[in-house]
């Protein structure tokens, strides 16, 4: 009896449009004869963002499409293709991808659940230094930026150059503050997935 290779995550963050291109176009270090078969892609996944999971399902018509997922109709290689999820963790949409062995009818679900697992413990191991580079990561370039910027008199000289988000603060309204000051509810919130789904 052969064992199925374990799920693997190969890229950290959420690929751009650019870099999910590069990862389809990687070359595996591996047996020419794994590649043929599919073998070497099989069972591994990324994160892509929206636009590219939308990208991927108006290029070629799917060769099956369901609530949350759909497989392209061209296969990598034996019958290895790239099936995309949307995954609703934490009450926020998240996209993957990933190559599934689409013999196997049961490949598509049983690649949802890992995503779905690694990602909840991937947040229930993650410190609290690395939860704010991830919050920085995932924030929008137009509501991040770093302290005294572009208006040094806002802030006091030993704030200048840390990283500072917009959030909103009841009765206040939408305001900077310094990522380092979140507090911990803040940080759970922000976060791009949480331990529940």
């Amino acid at each position: 009896m052969t064992q199925k290779p374990p799920f693997t995550k190969i890229f950290d963050g959420v690929a751009t449009r650019k870099q999910m291109f590069e990862l389809f176009n990687r070359i595996p270090d591996c047996p020419f004869e794994d590649r043929i078969s599919g073998k070497a892609y099989e069972n591994t996944w990324f994160e892509v963002d929206r636009e590219g999971y939308e990208t991927m399902l108006e290029v070629l018509p799917p060769l099956f499409m369901r609530a949350g997922m759909f497989a392209l109709s061209e296969l990598k290689a034996g019958f290895v293709g790239s099936v995309f999820f949307d995954i609703m963790i934490d009450g926020r949409s998240r996209w993957f991808t990933g190559y599934c062995n689409l013999g196997d009818r049961s490949s598509p679900d049983a690649m949802r659940a890992a995503i779905i697992a690694h990602e909840k413990a991937a947040v229930a191991n993650l410190s609290r230094d690395d939860a704010l580079d991830l919050i920085w990561e995932r924030t929008h370039a137009d509501f991040r930026g770093l302290a005294g910027e572009f208006d040094p008199d806002a802030w006091p000289a030993e704030h200048h150059g840390k990283r500072a988000i917009l959030v909103y603060e009841p009765g206040v309204g939408t305001v900077q503050k310094l990522l380092e000051n979140l507090t911990d509810a803040e940080i759970a919130d922000r976060l791009p997935h949480g331990p529940t789904i």
